[in-house]
């Protein structure tokens, strides 16, 4: 298992992604993610960069909808430490378990057709083409 670095052993770069992140998110928890990855600072400070300007810059997506889309992909992809934490993210944006149970059956059937579009290697209508 990773060695998770914790704020206080974190050396100062670390402590400064900690800082901006709890800042950002208004909160004092640094979740077990952000301290597997400062085992390699400058992932961390990368990968924070991306999460901060997509997901909490403002944007034509409201935030419950942005954690929808990344539970999506993180069920497709099969990351349970990411349905986990962005279902509570979502969850405090207001989704109900009404919600998720429809968008597990979105993420169900869209993963179905998926596949037999790609196994039947069906050609893309030319009306779909933009």
């Amino acid at each position: 298992m990773t060695k998770l670095i914790e704020y206080e052993d974190a050396g100062d770069e670390v402590k400064a992604i900690y800082d901006d992140i709890r800042a950002t998110r208004q909160t004092e928890y640094i979740n077990n993610f952000w301290k597997a990855i400062a085992n390699h600072p400058p992932t961390l400070k990368r990968t924070w960069e991306s999460i901060k300007e997509v997901m909490a810059s403002p944007g034509e997506l409201d935030p419950l909808v942005r954690e929808l889309i990344y539970i999506a992909v993180s069920v497709t992809n099969g990351c349970d430490y990411c349905i986990s934490s962005h279902s509570a993210a979502a969850r405090g944006k207001g989704m109900n378990d009404a919600m998720f149970g429809e968008l597990l059956a979105i993420i169900a059937t869209a993963n179905t057709t998926n596949r037999l579009a790609n196994g039947y290697q069906i050609p893309v209508d030319e009306i779909f083409k933009t």
